[in-house]
């Protein structure tokens, strides 16, 4: 009987010592956490797309907690996440527009010349930096839709060589705006109307010996726009959004009409 006492007198102690150094090493290592981060995480809509320019949602949510990044830092869930943030945190929120990418091309099957038969790796990256793209300009889409792999809403596709964009599926993540190796892909506000589609930087007659819808640099767009919105700047016409009053004048003058209606392809 007394082994028995014993032996379970040696186990209550034992247990009693691991329950010590449990409780000790859990106050010694314990990580602290931060409510209002976690508060902040569960409005996010948990994509981890990057777009915000942080590394996912949880840090974007540290960091909106510690005041480094703003309450409308996430593309993703715009103004009614913005709004859910503010309110947590007792701010006031200032509502931004919403904007969605758009590609500055318009070299289709139809308007660009076909240089080769490209039989290389199926990537706009490999392509480009190979100096192997299937179309005479340079400057143009490659088609190969490294864009569209890199859109994690579906948002893209390529349509006769040239990608476009869904915008009501976009999220301005701006994914696609990093993966383009040639730079063809803004994010243009919901609310624009008109945009500049080519980016080449060749001008006039150069242009059009490798597409049939390419900025000439002629300027009549820049003479024609009486609020100074539009520049033609390494031979390309831009929009300065800001200052455009949507008045259609450029897009009326422009001989290739390369500035058109976003939603006219």
């Amino acid at each position: 009987m007394s082994s028995i006492i014993v032996a379970t007198l040696a186990v209550a102690v034992i247990g009693m010592l691991i329950g010590i150094l449990l409780v000790t090493v859990d106050k010694k290592f314990k990580v602290e956490v931060d409510e209002k981060q976690v508060a902040i995480r569960e409005c996010l809509p948990g994509n981890n797309c990057g777009g915000c320019g942080y590394a996912g949602c949880d840090a974007l949510a540290s960091a909106i907690a510690n005041q480094e990044a703003p309450v409308n830092a996430c593309p993703v869930g715009g103004d009614p996440v913005a709004e859910k943030i503010s309110r947590l945190l007792g701010l006031q929120m200032e509502k931004t527009e919403k904007v969605a990418a758009y590609v500055k091309c318009s070299g289709d099957c139809e308007n660009a010349a076909a240089r080769c038969r490209y039989v290389g790796i199926h990537d706009c990256a490999s392509a480009a930096s190979s100096g192997l793209s299937p179309w005479t300009c340079d400057y143009g889409c490659i088609g190969f839709g490294t864009c569209a792999s890199a859109c994690p809403f579906g948002a893209i596709t390529v349509n006769q060589g040239v990608a476009s964009v869904d915008r009501s599926k976009c999220k301005a993540c701006g994914k696609c705006v990093a993966a383009c190796p040639r730079h063809l892909i803004e994010l243009v506000p919901e609310s624009a109307v008109y945009a500049v589609r080519c980016s080449s930087h060749d001008r006039g007659a150069a242009v059009k010996k490798v597409c049939k819808a390419g900025c000439l640099a002629c300027k009549l767009c820049e003479k024609q726009c009486e609020s100074g919105a539009i520049t033609v700047e390494n031979n390309v016409a831009h929009i300065d959004y800001e200052k455009c009053t949507k008045c259609g004048k450029c897009a009326e003058k422009c001989p290739a009409g390369v500035i058109r209606k976003k939603d006219v392809s």
